[in-house]
């Protein structure tokens, strides 16, 4: 369940329908931790004995004890080795090595060297997009699933990409988000460039742009997160396909 900056209490009737849907059957909730209910969510996870708790764009360190007190699996994303560390040693089950090719929030190192110093770094299952992981996290992919509840413009954004048709903003904040092409992506990352958009202004243009994607499609003023693997989406399907796809072109690749 992707907690964002929705209303607590819209989250906690999405909690509660998936509880009574997988009957028992372990699920999780991803919290974003610079959204402003960040700590309403961290709190409202325990209240609701949610089983897996994912976390990005920051440290969880803060949540770690309140949680593994409650019995949650912590996993964050991490962008780098000392996070991952400073992850395992505060508690986490797992992490996300997530690299710069992936949609959001992200670091500077790619997948493909992210990964391995990371496996090699912790003891603990590291999950990520690329070889040598114990486990796979896919977002962009899911985007174009029939169920996901995005606006169609962001869908559609998503399937047309092309291969350079993804941009990163924030650099110059501390914060970098890497989103699809759009006017008012490139806006802004050419504003930070050249100064003619300070942090502070560019945090407040930003100020419930992802909000204004997914619900509103809007053009004008959203940041419609994607990784730049989006030019290999081709098109919307159900999730059920997308994942039957991926487990037969893996075996194929396997020989089996």
């Amino acid at each position: 369940i992707a907690g964002g900056s929705a209303p607590i209490d819209y989250l906690r009737d999405q909690i509660r329908q998936t509880k009574a849907a997988v009957n028992g059957k372990p699920f999780g909730v991803n919290i974003m931790l610079m959204s402003p209910n960040a700590d309403d969510l961290a709190q409202l996870v325990i209240d609701e004995g949610v089983p897996v708790v994912t976390t990005g764009a920051g440290n969880p360190g803060k949540y770690m004890a309140a949680w593994k007190e409650a019995g949650i699996k912590v996993i964050p994303v991490v962008p780098s080795v000392a996070l991952a560390k400073r992850m395992e040693r505060a508690g986490a089950d797992a992490v996300i090595a997530e690299g710069t090719e992936s949609g959001g929030h992200i670091g500077e190192n790619t997948t493909m060297c992210l990964v391995p110093q990371v496996v090699d770094a912790v003891e603990i299952p590291v999950i990520a997009a690329g070889g040598s992981a114990e486990g796979v996290q896919l977002g962009t992919r899911f985007l174009a699933a029939e169920e996901c509840q995005i606006n169609p413009v962001y869908k559609e954004l998503v399937v047309k990409a092309k291969d350079t048709d993804s941009i990163v903003t924030g650099r110059y904040t501390g914060h970098p988000c890497r989103n699809v092409k759009t006017k008012f992506s490139k806006k802004l990352a050419s504003g930070e460039a050249n100064g003619t958009i300070t942090p502070e202004e560019f945090e407040e243009i930003t100020l419930g742009s992802l909000r204004k994607a997914v619900q509103d499609g809007n053009l004008e003023e959203g940041s419609f997160l994607c990784g730049a693997i989006a030019g290999m989406v081709k098109k919307v399907e159900p999730a059920k396909d997308m994942i039957e796809e991926m487990f037969t072109e893996a075996e194929k690749l396997l020989g089996k």
